[in-house]
């Protein structure tokens, strides 16, 4: 099946934080064939390429002056071995409806990331976490599309480069790969991870009763997109050293604290955020939300400046209470390509 881009293509239905957007050229793709004779001319592969599944993590700060890849390839496959089940998922996957899938076929292990909005071709770009576990931890490979070869690539989980929020798909294979489908790998020998805030009140909670938790802590705190566009947690919590975690703990003891690789702690943000006194804060028609000070919302009709100019002022304010930058987690696009100085440069 061929795929013919369309012109001036409307990127406003494509992006959880509902604002209004245009690309210069817009196609669905969903057949790997299609991608690969779209991309096979020049025409094509030489222009910017944003590639969008749910769109639940963008900020599109203008139109878009290349090609946008709406991927809506579709298809999970299962094997098995004594050990474990072996999912191969296409990248157009809704990840929030895989993971119920995967429990009801009585296959657990991705319960922890319940309710994660997007797509499961975005799951490894961002490294998806929560509640104490990550994509990392159960990704066997990704499956991409080299743009350099024109041939599709089958590369191990350990080749990716894995880590907090991060990929090779955000650095150096960024514009090189678009991934097409992930291989997850769930251990028939379950054990629940419930050391996370929250789901340590469970006692020996089963795989169904860690997914019945999150997902009312998730819908309690978290606002629908569909009624209040937002992108999910705008930032990323803050990786400290000990020594500096030990000195905020001792003059704010109520601060949430949880331990990160190497010896180092990881901060809350959210909590950051709220003791900077920002919860519920406006500008404009964007806002810090009033249950989850991690969240930015577009309270309607907001704009890509008005949530920019938030986001910088919430890094700017928390910076002058507790001496911490925040980094966004959220891929803040612009014109040609992801926009990774788009907050930092204000400050």
């Amino acid at each position: 099946m061929s795929c013919q881009p369309l012109a001036d293509f409307d990127l406003q239905p494509y992006n959880s934080f509902g604002l209004a957007a245009r690309a210069r050229w817009g196609c669905e793709i969903t057949e790997l064939d299609g991608l690969q004779r779209l991309l096979s001319e020049p025409k094509w592969r030489e222009l910017p390429r944003l590639v969008i599944g749910g769109g639940s993590n963008l900020l599109l700060s203008c139109d878009f002056a290349g090609l946008v890849l709406l991927n809506r390839l579709k298809g999970i496959e299962v094997t098995e071995t004594a050990d474990a089940w072996y999912l191969q998922v296409a990248a157009g996957e809704d990840w929030p409806a895989l993971v119920a899938w995967s429990l009801q076929q009585g296959m657990p292990g991705l319960e922890n990331l319940a309710l994660i909005p997007g797509c499961a071709g975005a799951a490894p770009v961002q490294n998806i976490g929560a509640y104490g576990v990550e994509l990392a931890q159960v990704c066997e490979h990704v499956d991409a599309f080299n743009l350099l070869t024109g041939q599709l690539e089958r590369l191990p989980a350990e080749a990716c480069r894995f880590g907090y929020r991060e990929s090779r798909f955000k650095g150096d294979w960024q514009h090189s790969h678009i991934i097409t489908g992930i291989g997850l790998r769930l251990n028939k020998h379950w054990q629940p991870h419930c050391q996370y805030g929250p789901l340590a009140a469970l006692s020996q909670p089963s795989a169904q009763d860690i997914y019945e938790r999150i997902c009312q802590l998730r819908q309690a705190k978290l606002p629908d997109p569909a009624v209040l566009g937002n992108a999910g947690s705008f930032f990323k919590n803050p990786t400290v050293p000990q020594a500096l975690a030990a000195a905020l703990k001792a003059e704010y003891p109520n601060m949430p604290l949880y331990p990160a690789d190497n010896g180092a702690a990881k901060l809350a943000a959210g909590w950051l955020i709220e003791q900077a006194g920002l919860k519920g804060y406006r500008l404009g028609r964007a806002a810090v939300h009033q249950e989850q000070a991690l969240v930015l919302v577009n309270l309607g009709g907001a704009t890509a400046e008005e949530l920019l100019q938030l986001a910088r002022h919430v890094r700017q304010t928390v910076h002058a209470r507790f001496g911490l930058w925040l980094e966004h987690e959220v891929r803040i696009m612009g014109a040609m390509g992801e926009w990774k100085e788009a907050l930092s440069c204000a400050d």
